[in-house]
């Protein structure tokens, strides 16, 4: 046997060998969580209300899709726009492209404590929002921006430029040719930022509990403090009482990431599809 082809076995049994660990540990991960908390799950841990008796994670589950969706509400649009900012409008060279894509690189690697932090100090505290769902949201809002901002460079990049070409040789203008044309053909790639945010609102912890508060309640407006799961799950985990129902709602919310990323990829194939088929 040559060099070259024991070369190729020792790389392709690596390459194999890394896919399959990693296979291994999510699998181990999941039969845990699912071993550890299926026979605690109980209608009364869906009850309206938490009391002491019953640790209900209702109100958790609906404070996770509000931050979830207030969080993604003030992202998004920031994110979107800079990049198509960076990727369509920004000249080759500009010094400012630089220093944005800087500061997301910077801002992608700060510690999630840092950011509850800095939440605390300038919404909770500054701004005088008090512990509430808004600095909660503002707070994640600032965390997964870079995310959807290079998830959308990425995806903007990869557009071929014959879909521009086209487009301002029918007469098109730059604005129209970005919105209707380039933005259009990228959604799949943003979608794709999306969700790994969505990942991160709901698995986060550290910030929220400077930022949201503990509250076991759903609150009555988005200044009133409320926890998440993943919040909740950490309360319920640090009093030691109610470890079982702990690991109950680490099934509910893998359940939960599992149903948002599943739909958001329907929703990316179903915006593929009908471009195909127009």
């Amino acid at each position: 046997m040559t060099r070259t082809k024991i070369e190729a076995l020792l790389l392709r049994f690596i390459v194999f060998f890394a896919a399959g660990a990693t296979v291994s540990v999510l699998i181990s991960i999941l039969i845990y969580i699912l071993v550890k908390g299926v026979p605690n799950l109980s209608l009364d841990l869906f009850s309206l209300h938490y009391t002491s008796e019953n640790v209900s994670l209702f109100p958790a589950i609906v404070n996770t899709l509000i931050m979830t969706m207030l969080s993604l509400l003030i992202a998004v649009p920031f994110g979107i726009f800079s990049a198509i900012f960076l990727v369509e409008y920004a000249k080759k060279g500009n010094k400012l492209v630089t220093v944005v894509r800087t500061t997301t690189e910077t801002l992608s690697g700060i510690p999630s404590i840092v950011y509850g932090l800095f939440g605390y100090l300038m919404f909770v505290v500054a701004l005088g929002w008090g512990y509430s769902l808004l600095a909660g949201a503002a707070t994640l809002s600032i965390m997964i921006l870079p995310v959807i901002m290079r998830t959308t460079e990425e995806a903007l990049k990869s557009v071929p430029d014959i879909y521009r070409e086209g487009s301002y040789g029918l007469g098109a203008g730059k604005l129209r040719t970005v919105f209707r044309i380039v933005l259009p053909s990228a959604v799949p790639g943003i979608l794709a930022g999306i969700v790994l945010s969505v990942g991160r609102i709901v698995g986060e912890t550290a910030a929220l509990i400077y930022t949201a508060g503990t509250v076991a309640q759903i609150p009555d407006n988005l200044m009133a403090s409320g926890r998440t799961m993943s919040v909740h799950m950490y309360a319920l985990w640090k009093e030691g009482f109610n470890t079982g129902q702990s690991y109950a709602t680490a099934v509910v919310l893998l359940v939960l990431v599992i149903g948002l990323n599943a739909s958001s990829a329907y929703i990316a194939k179903k915006i593929t599809k009908g471009k195909v088929d127009g």
